[in-house]
């Protein structure tokens, strides 16, 4: 069957993030700083992505949130209003200066109030949570290699209706080449995805594949 998907251009891509809702100010001081550091912006979740997540919450109503790998913290923002006033997202940095440039978006957005940024290894961190219901939402996006080891944590830890999105799940194509170590550790994750039956899951083409798994 001929695929429906259609190719974006540049130009459409550009017009498909001009019509994310809610880029204010705020947000574009963020798209821009990030754009200005180089090849590395690419790790910032897209505009249009981003305003998903944040849509995603607000219809889940999602109250504790949770973010692994928050680089500049475009996601966290997004994620942070999508949250009631007496929300929280708990985002886990590893590395100092993301979580440092986080903080000072985070701040600069006015959602400071509902993030905290810790700054330490996300594995050790989850492990160190009682494996028990605690976050209504979750967004991962960190190292590819380690997703496998990320879900399996974060499963327990989401709320019956929880809801848990995986960026990257297409690993720019890699995930059908085996010989990309990043690229097969993907594909193991979409394939313990789809196979477990503690989540319901679909696996979108949005961006750089986006998965959502929803607790059962």
């Amino acid at each position: 069957m001929e695929s429906k998907d259609v190719e974006h251009s540049e130009r459409l891509h550009a017009y498909v993030e001009e019509q994310a809702f809610g880029r204010d100010e705020a947000l574009r001081r963020v798209e821009d700083a990030t754009s200005a550091l180089g090849g590395i912006a690419i790790m910032q979740t897209s505009a249009a992505q981003a305003a998903f997540l944040e849509l995603l919450v607000k219809a889940t109503g999602a109250r504790n949130a949770l973010e692994v790998g928050t680089f500049t913290g475009y996601g966290a923002i997004r994620i942070a209003r999508g949250l009631p006033g007496d929300g929280t997202l708990l985002c886990l940095e590893v590395d100092e200066k993301w979580a440092a440039i986080a903080q000072e978006n985070v701040d600069s957005a006015g959602v400071a109030d509902k993030v905290e940024i810790r700054v330490e290894p996300a594995l050790e961190a989850l492990r160190a949570m009682p494996a028990e219901p605690t976050f209504d939402f979750a967004y991962l996006d960190a190292d590819k290699e380690g997703y496998p080891d990320y879900y399996e944590e974060l499963v327990p830890r989401l709320t019956p209706g929880g809801l848990l999105g995986i960026d990257n799940v297409l690993r720019g194509g890699t995930v059908v080449d085996p010989g990309d170590d990043g690229g097969r550790a993907v594909a193991r994750l979409n394939e313990r995805v789809a196979t477990d039956d503690r989540v319901e899951s679909v696996l979108l083409g949005l961006g750089d594949g986006l998965t959502l798994a929803l607790r059962r």
